[in-house]
Formats: C-alpha cells, structure tokens, sequence
C-alpha cells in the first residue's frame, strides 16, 4: 500500500491518492492500481516532454490485432514531421508482423527511450488531429482490461463509437489501407464575397435575357445586405436557382460553395421545447437531496444507493442533482438500463437542460452516435444520457454519475470487456472525486446489503410523490382459474378488467415476457421438436414472418406443414409469446386498439419512440410487451396493468430468479395508477404462493431482501459470496469437455480449501452457434491468486490455439445460463 501510494507521489500524482486508496480499501487488486499507475505515469511523462525537458520520438502503441500474443504495447519510431501530432490517446496506423501489413493502433504513450532492441518501425500516419482518449479513458482501459480479462484494444475500442473503428479498404494497386469506418457530415453554403450595391450594378449590366443570373445577383444582394448565408440545398430547386446558375456565379467571383460541418442530431426537436422548471421536493426528496448535493459540493467520491418505490419521483431528484452538478461548473453522467426507456427520460432531461444534453445508446445510427460522442468529447455537452456503453463516455471534469434502475441485468456486458456499468461508474466516480448515485425501487442484492453494511450511503423515498397508494396486486392463480376459450392465456378476471378499461376509456398494460408466436412447435404422434441447427434450443415460431426463428443465433427456416421425422401432419404450435397474444386480444376484444412492443416491433429506428408516443396520445387501448414495458414508462391514464404468466422468469436455473421475479413483477405494478385515477394490477401466476409473488403483491421490498438474504446465505451464493465463471467452448464436444477437466485440475492446484467450485458442468444450452459451451463456477470469499491463476490460464489456453478453443472468464456474472 504504501509502495503503491510512494509510487504515485513520485510520479506527480498525488492530487489522485485518495482514487487509490478507493481500490485498496475496497479489495480492488494491487495489480489494478499499478496498472493504472503506469498507464498515467506514461501519460504525464509524455505531456512533460512535449514540454520542452526533451522530444519523445517513441511511441508505445496497443494494436487492433486482439491476441494473447500481441496484448501489449508495441515501440514505434515517431518520424520527425509527427512529432506533435503522434501523443497518448490518438489513433495511428503502424506496420505490424511480416511484411507491409497496415493496421490500426492507439499511442497509450510516448516515451524517447525504447524497450525493443533493434530497429523500429514508424508509425505510418496519425489518424486523429488530437487525442479522442484522454488520461481517465487510457487508465481506464487498462484497469478494464486487467479486470475483466479482455484484450486491452478491445476495451480500447469499447469505448469509441464504431466510426472511429478500423476499416481496412482495399487499392487498385491491390494493396491494403487502413482509415476510419465514419465521416464528419458536411453541407455547403453559399457565402456573398460582394457588398449590396456591387451586385445590384452587377445585375444592371447583364442581358436582359440573363434571368437566371440576374435573378442570383439580385438574391445575392439581399443575402449581402442581411449577411445571410443560406445553405445551398435551399436555395437550389425548380422555383429558384439550378446548381449551375450557382455554380457560375462561383466561377465569376460574386459567390463561395463553403462546406461546412453539421452535426447528425437525434433528438434535437427537443432542445426547442420550452424549459421545465424544477418542481418543488416532496420531504422525501428533499432528505435525498440534503444528503447528496454536499457530496456533489465536497467533490466526494461516495456511492448512494436510492430506494424509492415507483412514483416516488426519483427522477426529479436526478434532475435537481444535476442542476446542483452544472451550477458548480462540473458535468454530469446518467444510465438507463432500456433503450425502450430512452424517449421518456430523454424528454425528461432535455426538457430541463436544453441542448446541453447528448445521447448515446446502440438504437441511434452509426452518424448520430458518431457526431453526439463527438460533442462531448468537444465539450460542447454536458450531460450525457445514455445505456450501458455511455459508461465510457468522454466526458470531462465529471462531477456526479447516475444509474437509474441499478438491478437491471442489462447494465452487465455479456461479450469481451465484461464489465458491469456499475463498476465503471465507481471508477470514474473516485477518479473524478465526484458521487455516485444509484437508483431503484427493487435494488439489487448486492447493493441493498452494502447499504445495510454502510459501504453505500442508503437513501429512502417510501412513498409516492403524489401520496396516492400503490396500486393493489390481485394474485390468479391459474390452476383453477376460468380461461378464455380462444387460447387459454387469460383469465375471465383478467378479460373483465380489460373490458371495464375499455369502458372507462382507460389504458391498461399487458407483460409477457416472450416474444414469438409460440414458444415450440411439435409434432403430435413421435414428440419432434423442430430445433435449431446449430444450438441446443427449440426454434421460435413468428408468425409475421412465417418462419421459425433461433433467438440466440438469427437461423430461420419454413414452418414445416407434415412433421419431417415421421410425416404426420398432427404438428402443432405450443407456448405462448407476444404475437399469440396480440391475435388472441383481437379475437376476444375487437374493440380494442392494441400496439405490441417487443424486440421484433421495435427493431426499425424510431420503434420505440413511435410506438410510446402513439399509446401516449390515446392511439391504443392495450400496450402489450415483453420486459421492455416493465420500468420507467409513465402514462397518467394507465389503471391496469396484467401480468399474464409470472412463471416465466421464476422457472429459470439460477439462484436470482426468485430475485429478478420480484423485482419484475413490482416494476411493472408500478405502471398503474401513477396519476390521480386509481390503479389495479392481476397477476397470473401457476405458483400463487411462491413467496416472490406473494411478497409482490404486497410490495414489500423490505421484507423480501430479508428472506432472500437468508436463503442466500444458507446456500453461499452472493452477496455472501463472490463468484467467477469460467466457460469453455469448442466445435467438437469431446475437445471441449477435455479442455474443461484440465483448467479444472489446474485450477484446484491454487484455490485454497475455503472455495468452492461447481463443475465443471455442460453449459445450460449445451450447443450455441455450432460449438458445445462447458462452464465452471468458482463461489469465495477471499483467493488471493486467483486472478493470477487466471491469468496464467488465460495465457496458457489461447497462445498458439488459433482461436479453435474459445474461453471465457466472467468476475460476478448475472446469468448462469
């Protein structure tokens, strides 16, 4: 510790010791911290001798070539006329291995002393006018890497948009060249270069039969006088000017065609909007506030978790925080867990910030998330709204960070970094000395018990902001329920209290959380099971497309009309998704007006917005969806909302499904009866008295982490325990279930007599994408080599694999599925 913080001094970093002590105090790994002490040091010395001590002409360079064998940096020689250009946090272009080969790398650093020995290679072209990766982002990718097991170009490139990512194109000479996928959108403008009354002699002195020309002089005149200089798209049409005309006047001097930069805007409607103004605090939002606006003036790196039951208003409390954040001149970073979420929040946030708010999330296109994360990373934002990536947003002087529904699993990045957004806000968060606040009604496990533990600041709001209760939670229980003839899925309690809706002229919410028509289909007479050819899992009947269709790898195929095992014709669909049900709603209520938001009907850009803004303006009676509609959606006249089968998520072969059940089935009662008129919600359940269901409808949270608390502590799982997940996979079972047993053996060689390790088992689909998944689950308390070991392995496994063996290394996974 004290080698670690002596360290920092040295290198003029100790303004950044209590960012260290954050890691060490908080069990962050001694590797980590000299990780991103050298990661800075390299940076800083960089910068000092650009100063003026000395010149560096050595560039230390991590490659897009993700390895094991090349995950490190690389020495380049710095060309004289570079030297300026090529600094820490710019993209280059290097020769790499053998012969001419041009790729795309990242100067983490320069230095004027290299660690090769022989002659280097220079670097080829500097791709970026400016460093687009700051000091923060370089450490941060370094400690990510070491984190997450990743390759440290892939976190490189996790946290830019994918336009400034590689793309190699091909010469007509037959070579290869490396540049960037995006461009900066342009668009030309005409500029006068004539004073007012020139143009009007100008006009004068044309044929009378010049129309056209005089016509342009005579405009350009006005624009002179008003120095106006319109953009050339509008001025240029069959009722003005053709682009020759324009063109000409260019050539005769009277004019400039100037290109201009623009930027692609996603939502910029609502930067004219008119400002909302900050509502009044509640008492319970004005004790959270009390709490946190100190920390944000102190510039303290805490952690708040906020528990507030739907309703209560913790949006609000979001928006005064950052106003609090901006008022000091410091900016602010937000999370939401659904781009389903996006349109509401956004609105919410613009409608007080105006178009000091950027967005970033996966549904924009590539040249809106491209020019938004440019504007941040101008400074020319401030706040930034966004899903998971947006963790990594460059935004700078950052002095308070929010994840709204901090349980959501969707926070947690299921392909290489596997990191947790959580986690990287915490880093940001001691890095910039600013406060961390987390928010939710059902927090997670984890994050509620560092609370009780006074890790995290616990913060409460019981109650609604408009003191209305919440709404009352009647329980079906479909074994001895009376179905509806037409499918079954609904109850007549349920089928009534639609039809009252739709009497009152009121909007009800409908879950299910599957999308598809059915959920299998199977052949009567010899139990066929039509299955995907390359995974272990039964294809999806969508009936809008007539196909069958795999969720995890995209494989469809025709419906089959005769069974292809046996030939019968006795093959039926079973299961229930959103498309089943949607066509069920229209049979039994024809009257009603119903939009399904699922992934398939959102997967245009714009679905979600356009589908919330049509059930927001009365377009629609019923809003059917999938999970997507459980959380943050506001609607004043929702007064139902119908949980059609509350099994979906409590079947699953994982110790959160008790969890992850109560907290979706609490969500989504908190869709109804958000304004002033009363709200009711029916639950269909097979399980009625499963305490997760039972301690739902009471909206009981509190009483809830208890009991899981005590279940989870009987069976060591987290939050009493952390757990790492090793997978292997393979084309070929038999190699990939050989490689499993030997980590496995190697493995319990360093683990001490405390851990335990489950496995190693089959993964629970056993076949995805063509190759055979085998998994091991390490449950501890305290290993100290087991990143190490896991390093070693890492190392051991790939070299030389050809990528043949994949393995993969999850800290704290959220699914083990």
């Amino acid at each position: 510790m004290k080698a670690t913080v002596a360290l920092a001094l040295r290198s003029g970093w100790g303004c950044d010791v209590s960012y260290i002590l954050f890691y060490c105090l908080t069990g962050r790994r001694f590797a980590v911290v000299v990780g991103i002490i050298s990661t800075k040091i390299w940076y800083n010395v960089s910068m000092t001798r650009r100063g003026g001590i000395s010149v560096a002409t050595v560039a230390k360079v991590v490659v897009d070539v993700p390895t094991m064998q090349t995950n490190q940096p690389y020495d380049y020689a710095i060309p004289a006329d570079m030297v300026d250009q090529a600094v820490p946090g710019v993209r280059v272009v290097v020769s790499f291995g053998k012969g001419t080969r041009e790729v795309m790398g990242v100067i983490v650093a320069t230095t004027d002393q290299q660690d090769f020995d022989g002659e280097l290679k220079p670097v080829l072209r500097v791709l970026d006018d400016h460093p687009i990766l700051d000091a923060e982002l370089l450490a941060l990718s370094r400690w990510l890497a070491d984190d997450t097991f990743a390759f440290w170009i892939t976190c490189l490139q996790a946290m830019l948009p994918s336009a400034l990512h590689a793309d190699t194109k091909w010469l007509a000479n037959g070579a290869k060249t490396v540049g960037s996928r995006g461009h900066v959108a342009t668009e030309d403008f005409i500029v006068p270069l004539l004073a007012p009354d020139e143009y009007t002699t100008l006009a004068e002195q044309q044929r009378r039969n010049a129309t056209r020309r005089i016509k342009l002089l005579t405009a350009l005149a006005q624009w002179a006088a008003s120095h106006d200089e319109p953009r050339l798209h509008a001025v240029v049409g069959p009722d003005s000017f053709d682009r020759a005309t324009v063109t000409a006047g260019a050539k005769q001097g009277w004019l400039r065609i100037e290109s201009r930069e623009f930027y692609r805007r996603p939502y910029a409607q609502l930067d004219a909007q008119a400002r909302t103004q900050p509502l009044t605090p509640t008492p319970q939002q004005q004790r959270a506030l009390d709490a946190l606006i100190p920390a944000i003036t102190a510039e303290q790196d805490r952690t708040f978790l906020l528990e507030g039951v739907t309703g209560s208003g913790k949006t609000e409390v979001y928006l005064q925080a950052i106003a609090a954040t901006l008022a000091r001149g410091r900016n602010a970073l937000m999370l939401i867990p659904e781009i389903a979420l996006t349109p509401q929040m956004v609105r919410n946030v613009k409608g007080r910030f105006g178009a000091d708010v950027a967005v970033l999330h996966s549904a924009l296109s590539d040249g809106e998330r491209f020019d938004e994360w440019r504007r941040i990373e101008r400074g020319e934002a401030r706040v930034v709204v966004g899903a998971r990536s947006a963790a990594f947003a460059p935004l700078t002087n950052i002095g308070l960070l929010i994840m709204d529904e901090e349980h959501e699993t969707s926070y947690k990045q299921d392909d290489a970094p596997r990191y947790h957004a959580r986690d990287v806000l915490q880093w940001r968060g001691a890095y910039n000395h600013a406060p961390v606040l987390l928010g939710s009604a059902t927090p997670s496990l984890e994050s509620r018990a560092r609370a009780a533990k006074g890790v995290y600041t616990y913060l409460l709001m019981p109650e609604r902001a408009n003191q209305r209760p919440l709404p009352p939670v009647q329980v079906v229980d479909m074994r001895s329920a009376q179905l509806d003839s037409a499918s079954g899925d609904f109850s007549t309690v349920l089928l009534n209290a639609l039809r009252t809706r739709l009497d009152r002229h009121e909007q009800s919410v409908l879950m299910l959380n599957r999308r598809g028509f059915s959920s299998f289909v199977m052949c009567r007479e010899c139990g066929y099971v039509a299955k995907c050819p390359n995974c272990d899992i039964s294809l999806t009947l969508h009936l809008d497309s007539h196909t069958l269709r795999c969720h995890y790898c995209g494989h469809e195929e025709a419906v089959p009309t005769v069974c292809p095992s046996c030939g019968s014709r006795r093959i039926r669909y079973y299961g229930t998704g959103t498309e089943k049900v949607e066509q069920t709603l229209h049979q039994i209520l024809p009257e009603a007006r119903v939009l399904r938001m699922d992934v398939d009907t959102t997967r245009r850009k714009g679905g979600h917005a356009k589908i919330l803004k049509a059930f927001g303006q009365h377009q629609a009676d019923i809003l059917l969806g999938t999970q997507m509609i459980a959380k943050g959606l506001d609607f004043p006249d929702v007064t139902l909302v119908g949980v059609i089968n509350a099994d979906t998520s409590l079947g699953l072969p994982d110790f959160r499904a008790s969890e992850r059940t109560f907290q979706l089935l609490t969500q989504v009662s908190g869709r109804a009866g958000r304004a002033d008129k009363a709200g009711a919600v029916i639950v269909q359940t097979y399980n009625p008295d499963h305490y997760a269901i039972q301690l739902a409808r009471h909206h009981d949270y509190e009483r809830f982490f208890v009991t899981e608390m005590g279940i989870r502590h009987r069976s060591g799982y987290p939050p009493y325990y952390f757990t790492f997940k090793l997978t292997v996979s393979h084309p070929e079972d038999r190699l990939a279930a050989k490689a499993i047993y030997q980590l496995a053996a190697e493995l319990k060689q360093s683990l001490s007599d405390q851990a335990v390790m489950l496995g190693p088992t089959r993964g629970a689909i056993a076949r995805l994408k063509r190759r055979y998944y085998y998994q091991i689950v390490i449950k501890y308390k305290k290993e100290p080599q087991l990143h190490e070991t896991l390093e070693r392995l890492l190392t051991t496994t790939q070299v030389g694999s050809r990528n043949v063996f994949q393995i993969a290394f999850d800290r704290e996974p959220l699914s083990f599925v």
